[in-house]
């Protein structure tokens, strides 16, 4: 009488486990790629600033002879913006007709975006 009775087969735990261990595999890679992704991405973002600003200034120097005084005058005349929560802008003037010193900073916990 024991064709009604039912009993776990060890083979369907097996299939449960190797699910559940396939899956998280999948979960892990997929946040690996998202990860580099979003690294990849901060790194352009940084270098297309730092290229914009530099184009502002040779603009100015174009235009008007002498380089921005300010960062503050380059990102209002020339329309300039960027995620001052992502990134760290120094702008050294060296004088009216030598090129600053631009330096852009990804902020720490930026690519944790």
């Amino acid at each position: 009488m024991t064709r009604f009775v039912y009993t776990k087969s060890p083979r369907k735990n097996k299939n449960i486990l190797w699910s559940i261990l396939i899956f998280a595999l999948l979960i892990l890679a997929l946040l690996l790629f998202i990860s580099r992704f979003s690294h990849s991405s901060l790194q352009e973002q940084k270098a297309s600033l730092e290229q914009s600003l530099r184009q502002g200034a040779v603009h100015c120097y174009a235009v008007s002879g002498s380089y921005p005084e300010s960062l503050a005058i380059l990102l209002e005349q020339y329309g300039i913006s960027y995620d001052k929560n992502s990134f760290f802008v120094d702008y050294q003037p060296l004088g009216a007709n030598v090129m600053p010193d631009i330096t852009v900073i990804a902020r720490k916990g930026a690519d944790a975006l």
